[in-house]
């Protein structure tokens, strides 16, 4: 048996590989201590504000306060738009996992509609991880109930009272005041969104959408500490919100009240302005509507009733409808005969009826059969003699005319603070050419020279052409604003803005307008003579569908909405002008009826506002009314309102007629 020979073990060598052992381990375990103490000390020291404010994230909540909307009172200081506080359904995406869980299962317990749920969506989709978002605007009782019973299972989600617009007189003023609505895609990429921070309204059309810089406000924001659940346990600090500017309208709420009524029943439009500052005193388009539906949404079956309506309730005459405005325009075409020095005040024709062109057998008639006979400008003017203007046409040529009328704001927008207005068209050769690639005929001269033919202005263009015709050829810009208080200043111009540019002289001026007190006294709007003040005016008649030539216009035969417009532009006292007024009735049949519609204005403006002035039956003068968690409709209402559509016209959108040879401007009564 063989030995096995054990090596004598070396005490010192294991004793310095034991101590390597020890000193690398105690240095990797000193190595990572310290990595550790820098990291902590990087987190204490370096990272403090922001774990901090992580921290305070989990318990303190930034709420946005979103600002009053500034009211809007009529010339007068009456409320035309008041805000009202309701119950709303709001959720705080930061306390909630699955936004769309929660959204879901809260649908049968707030009814929740499609509108809703895809408006909370799309302001979702960008909105910060700790905003709060409104669900439901409007909450009724039944609503509130439900949710208290459920309210544990859903953190994160409270009911708050916030403010909403409300229009105390419905349709009275709908189409100049506008309303508020929900703001949509369109509007979300465009609007500051700090600024709409905790906001779900914007203005949509009319004054609301014009100024809605000045009538929002500044949002301001509150620190509150609260608990897993939302509940609010205290409040840390606040930055107050600022409230929108109030607005104080040119509008006259009695005159509005005058100018509805006699709308009632009628398509059309009416506007009142002071022909000395170009301040719009009453603007109504008939049939209106309740803006109070917009406001928290509408919903699809009130929307369809207004949108598919033939009469077009939303669609706004007074500013966006054109119409061809007939023998309206004639005082405006010879003070441009006399400037041109085609014609002067001793200038008679001989009218046989009709007129025709050199060298063409083709009869342009005037709507009196057997024609006037001798007529100067002031005889053409009061009886409305087509021949005069077709012969003054001829004599100016189309280039004349346009830059003539063109100064009167015809074919161009007026600039007035409301949205969408429409330009209308005053045709020349270039326009004919550029949009239809066709020359110009000698014929359509003729047919603009009567406002026929692709000639179309809105009521808001006649009115202003009244009001520069009545102050002597100045220029003024109309307008709804008259005074805004509140943080922001906002200079607002009344007045005139130059003078037309006319070689004769105020003499000749006067005499038009005396040509014009002419038609009230003894022409085609004799009808409102009045014997207290002077009127100055102008009948207009304004085909709907051409007559072929060789026939007469036979009403009898013709659909109610084939039927001519009844057109009047006039300003009174006609020696000192302080009201001008432009009515268009569509299918009204003649000038003279559209006159006896504009007498009550002027009477209500010169006569009635001083003695016995129209005032709402309950004058909301501080705004703000408490009453949270009821619907608009259910409100007291005053004024003028009836949400029933009229029967109303899709006429108003004619934007050209065909050029024709057959004038009906039968303005008699």
């Amino acid at each position: 048996m063989s030995k096995i020979n054990t090596p004598i073990k070396d005490i010192q060598q294991e004793k310095k590989i034991f101590r390597r052992r020890i000193y690398f381990a105690m240095g990797v375990v000193a190595f990572f201590f310290l990595v550790l103490m820098a990291r902590y000390g990087y987190l204490q020291l370096q990272q403090h504000e922001h774990f901090q404010t992580e921290s305070d994230n989990n318990r303190i909540r930034l709420q946005a306060l979103p600002p009053a909307r500034g009211f809007i009172y009529d010339r007068n200081g009456y409320l035309l738009a008041d805000n009202y506080p309701v119950f709303t359904a709001v959720i705080s995406r930061a306390d909630i996992e699955d936004v769309d869980k929660t959204v879901r299962e809260l649908t049968s317990v707030l009814a929740l509609t499609p509108e809703d749920i895809e408006q909370f969506q799309k302001r979702a989709k960008t909105a910060r991880k700790t905003e709060v978002l409104t669900l439901k605007l409007n909450l009724t009782e039944t609503d509130i109930a439900r949710f208290s019973e459920l309210k544990q299972q859903f953190p994160g989600v409270r009911i708050e009272t916030q403010m909403t617009r409300y229009y105390p007189h419905g349709d009275l003023f709908a189409h100049v005041i506008g309303y508020v609505g929900r703001i949509n895609d369109r509007e979300l990429k465009k609007i500051d969104k700090e600024q709409y921070a905790g906001t779900n309204l914007i203005g949509k059309i009319g004054v609301e959408k014009s100024y809605e810089e000045l009538l929002h406000g500044m949002p301001g924001h509150e620190s509150v500490e609260a608990d897993a659940h939302s509940n609010i346990l205290r409040h840390l600090g606040r930055t107050e919100a600022t409230r929108g500017n109030d607005l104080y309208l040119s509008l006259d709420y009695g005159l509005q009240v005058v100018a509805a009524e006699q709308m009632v029943g009628k398509r059309g439009a009416i506007v009142a302005m002071d022909p000395n500052t170009g301040e719009i005193l009453a603007l109504v388009s008939s049939p209106s509507f309740n803006p109070n539906l917009f406001v928290t949404g509408i919903s699809h079956t009130d929307y369809r009733s207004l949108s598919d309506n033939p009469d077009q309730p939303l669609y706004n005459r007074a500013v966006q409808g054109v119409y061809p405005p007939g023998s309206t325009i004639k005082p405006m075409s010879a003070m441009g005969g006399l400037h041109y020095k085609v014609i002067d005040w001793g200038t008679k024709i001989s009218d046989p009826g009709y007129f025709h062109l050199p060298g063409d057998s083709h009869r342009f008639r005037d709507w009196k059969k057997s024609g006037h006979g001798v007529v100067d400008i002031t005889k053409s003017i009061a009886i409305s003699c087509d021949t005069f203007f077709y012969i003054l046409a001829y004599q100016m040529g189309i280039d004349k005319m346009h830059s003539w009328m063109t100064q009167f704001g015809f074919g161009e927008k007026t600039g007035i603070d409301l949205p969408s207005e429409s330009s209308g068209l005053y045709p020349s050769p270039e326009w004919k050419m550029r949009t239809r690639g066709k020359e110009w005929s000698r014929g359509e001269t003729i047919s603009v020279s009567i406002g026929q033919g692709a000639f179309t202005a809105s009521p808001l263009q006649l009115a202003m052409a009244t009001a520069i015709t009545a102050n002597y050829g100045q220029h003024i810009k109309p307008h709804v604003l008259r005074e805004t208080k509140g943080t922001r200043v906002l200079e607002i111009h009344n007045g005139t803005e130059g003078k037309i540019d006319f070689s004769g002289t105020r003499e000749d001026w006067v005499k038009m307008h005396q040509a014009m007190e002419a038609v009230i006294q003894s022409g085609t709007g004799r009808g409102i003579k009045s014997n207290v003040y002077s009127i100055a005016g102008k009948t207009g008649t304004a085909q709907v569908v051409s007559i072929a030539q060789g026939k007469s216009y036979n009403e009898a035969a013709l659909k109610e909405r084939q039927r001519d417009h009844g057109l009047f532009v006039g300003f009174a006292p006609a020696d000192n002008p302080q009201i001008a007024v432009a009515v268009v009735w569509e299918n009204g049949k003649h000038g003279g009826s559209a006159a006896k519609l504009a007498r009550p204005l002027m009477d209500y403006w010169l006569i009635q506002r001083k003695k016995n002035p129209i005032m709402p039956a309950n004058t909301h003068v501080g705004g703000g009314l408490m009453t949270a968690g009821i619907k608009p409709g259910e409100l007291p209402t005053d004024g003028v309102q009836d949400d029933t559509p009229n029967n109303a016209s899709n006429s108003a959108q004619n934007a050209e007629q065909t050029a024709t040879s057959n004038s009906t401007d039968a303005d008699e009564e």
